[in-house]
């Protein structure tokens, strides 16, 4: 299934493809990727608002739904995210190149952020997910996962809407690596804080199934290093 399903001059309006959020959940987990390469063609103001909604259905901490979300369609503004991106990108892109050695699977994901980076006031649609109130400052990782953990299980619904709906989508951060600048070009409050950014765009390529590893690989039993199902896939 070629991921720009209706070909470029195809109908993309929310009242063609609304329908295919009915996608079974298997199928839009299995074939969900990070998109980063997708075409400047507009995306329909329905289409996102409908992405949001389904993220809004996510469970947030205390049922707090502390987010907002900042829908950014304008060139300047993303311009400055995209200054932004290309100064860590400097860094970034730069050990991966020293990391990569001849794998070809990270010159792959290395290729594609970089086109991202190049391409950054291109895409139509960027939506950066914010959490709402002060932040907790706090040392330790469940602190941490807590204060997160109250807007990422929204942004995976997010991330899952527009797979279904046949969107390019990926999570990043680094063009936010500068709260001072972020709030300045978003005119964030003081207690609104941006999380990470959701590029959306009609994709270039193929969807497909994620190359991942095996389950029974990675799941450990009551203690680190206990492998039961090593080896075993459920069918």
């Amino acid at each position: 299934m070629t991921i720009n399903e209706r070909g470029p001059e195809g109908d993309r309006s929310y009242a063609a493809v609304r329908d295919r959020l009915s996608m079974p959940l298997d199928e839009a987990m299995m074939t969900q990727r990070a998109v980063r390469k997708v075409l400047p063609d507009d995306v329909d103001d329905d289409i996102v608002l409908r992405c949001i909604e389904l993220a809004l259905k996510a469970p947030t901490g205390s049922n707090g739904q502390n987010w907002e979300f900042v829908v950014v369609r304008d060139t300047a503004t993303k311009a400055a995210f995209a200054r932004q991106y290309r100064r860590m990108w400097s860094i970034y892109g730069g050990i991966g190149d020293r990391l990569k050695g001849d794998n070809p699977a990270m010159a792959k994901v290395l290729g594609a952020v970089a086109w991202q980076v190049e391409h950054f006031e291109e895409i139509p649609v960027v939506v950066v997910p914010c959490l709402v109130g002060p932040m907790r400052f706090v040392p330790t990782t469940v602190g941490q996962s807590s204060h997160y953990g109250s807007i990422y299980p929204s942004v995976q619904n997010l991330l899952l809407a527009a797979r279904a709906m046949g969107l390019g989508a990926s999570l990043i951060t680094l063009p936010l690596w500068s709260q001072t600048v972020s709030r300045k070009v978003l005119g964030l409050p003081f207690n609104v804080h941006p999380v990470c950014m959701v590029p959306l765009g009609w994709p270039r390529g193929r969807y497909g199934p994620t190359t991942r590893k095996p389950v029974g690989d990675v799941v450990h039993l009551d203690r680190y290093g206990s492998r039961p199902w090593r080896g075993h896939t459920p069918d």
